[in-house]
């Protein structure tokens, strides 16, 4: 029935907007890029996407990524029929954005994440699926909608990053049944590697080699932690893009069992990155006001770097390694 519904707003919606989550990643660029790619093929409407801050440079290649608009690029007034948000936990997570989700005439919340809590007029969220781009297909499924090559990209994007590459415990045999018909599509699993995961600047490199070498380690090594200042970022001239990835790194470390990067904002306060092998850091996030997955959260703590660390310290205290 919800399926039905959904396909029955878009084919009545004279203008559409698909926002995606406050720093964006490889799973809410590529599913909406995938939804703006179905949309335009299936019912022949072009639809309008909005990211809320910068997109990673990493992601470029990806079809229509260039009709992605800015904030400041919106009538802010504007009122949509259709407003979409994908793989946005939380209306929080849209930032500004939230006066054009609340002023649409239907909302639709397509996510996988377990903390989120149905905000939209017609929610479709599956907490066991790997990705929001794993939702999205199922849904194309569904409504029996044809997937070209563009929207098989974005896509498998979308399902490769948010599962490191089908490493990570959200991966599941739905997963790989997924990548397997987006590939039968004409994806090359070997390219968006390449694209993907081998394309670092040199700047990237050299900027986590200098923050690794700071990494901090407590519980004979059990918790792995690092902090990262602004200095730290204008001594290498790295972007918030270059931090991509080094929680992940910390928490490769045979010994860990818990891992975070805190970084110092320009607002003042710490945004938190976890990452762990058998707590569930979800839980600890939602302490401080933020969410995620149960290997894999992050918040935000108002609080200088090193209060804010020791904060976060005394909450995984509170579990045993």
């Amino acid at each position: 029935m919800e399926y039905s519904k959904l396909n029955d707003i878009i084919k009545s919606s004279k203008n559409i907007l698909i926002i995606s989550h406050v720093n964006p990643d490889g799973d809410t660029l590529g599913s909406m890029c995938a939804l703006y790619a179905c949309i335009k093929q299936n019912y022949k409407k072009k639809c309008d996407m909005l990211a809320v801050s910068k997109i990673p440079d990493v992601y470029s290649f990806l079809p229509n990524i260039k009709e992605i608009k800015q904030l400041d690029d919106v009538d802010k007034s504007r009122e949509y029929d259709l407003v979409i948000n994908i793989d946005v936990a939380a209306i929080d997570r849209i930032c500004d954005a939230k006066i054009l989700f609340d002023k649409g005439k239907f909302t639709v919340n397509i996510d996988h994440h377990k903390t989120n809590n149905a905000y939209a007029d017609l929610n479709f969220i599956e907490p066991d699926a790997s990705s929001a781009g794993e939702v999205l297909f199922g849904i194309f499924e569904k409504l029996e909608l044809k997937i070209n090559l563009d929207c098989a990209t974005c896509l498998y994007n979308a399902i490769l990053t948010d599962t490191g590459s089908f490493r990570y415990d959200n991966t599941r045999p739905r997963t790989f049944e997924c990548a397997s018909k987006l590939v039968e599509t004409g994806v090359n699993p070997s390219e968006m590697y390449k694209k993907i995961y081998e394309s670092d600047s040199k700047t990237l490199v050299m900027f986590q080699a200098y923050c690794l070498s700071k990494a901090k380690f407590l519980y004979d090594d059990k918790l792995a932690y690092m902090t990262v200042y602004r200095k730290d970022l204008e001594r290498f001239s790295a972007d918030d893009e270059c931090m991509e990835g080094l929680t992940e790194k910390l928490r490769a470390i045979v010994t860990t069992r818990i891992a975070f990067v805190a970084k110092e904002m320009k607002s003042g306060g710490t945004k938190f990155s976890m990452r762990s092998k058998f707590a569930d850091v979800a839980k600890i996030c939602e302490t401080f006001g933020g969410g995620g997955h149960k290997y894999a959260a992050g918040c935000t703590i108002k609080a200088p770097v090193d209060k804010a660390v020791k904060a976060m310290l005394e909450e995984i205290k509170k579990y045993e390694f």
